[in-house]
């Protein structure tokens, strides 16, 4: 694992790949969030609303790219987390979490990141500021 504060513009945060999206974590996601919409849990209902099958949640999504930078909370913390959900997951889909240092101001980080799918779809893209502690 690589420091944030000794990368420079253009380094990437090491990649992390998840384990196959399943039911078991939506279903979990869901109580834990409050969140019963039937398209993330329930294949018949997600069929009706015209999907192939159910969808993760697009804030489960969100919420597992921030490990990006959670590895380095000895380092300092995220300040802003901005994101746009450009695709749906699936079950079985494997996601990797990706980021690259795009600007620095003193002790201000700032990373564009992403999530692609297996097949290198991007679902998410954003950028985060991640400020060092001083």
């Amino acid at each position: 694992m690589s420091n944030l504060k000794s990368l420079s513009i253009n380094d990437v945060v090491e990649p992390i790949e998840l384990e196959p999206v399943n039911r078991l974590d939506l279903i979990k996601y869901a109580g834990a969030s409050d969140d019963y919409n039937p398209i993330h849990t329930i294949d018949r209902e997600a069929e009706k609303a015209g999907l192939s099958g159910i969808i993760a949640h697009g804030m489960w999504t969100m919420g597992n790219l921030s490990r990006l930078f959670s590895q380095h909370i000895e380092e300092g913390y995220i300040e802003d987390y901005r994101v746009r959900f450009t695709g749906m997951v699936f079950l079985d889909d494997v996601l990797t979490l990706q980021g690259k240092l795009v600007d620095r101001e003193d002790s201000l980080l700032i990373f564009d990141v992403n999530v692609a799918k297996q097949d290198g779809q991007k679902v998410i893209q954003g950028q985060v500021s991640f400020r060092l502690w001083e």
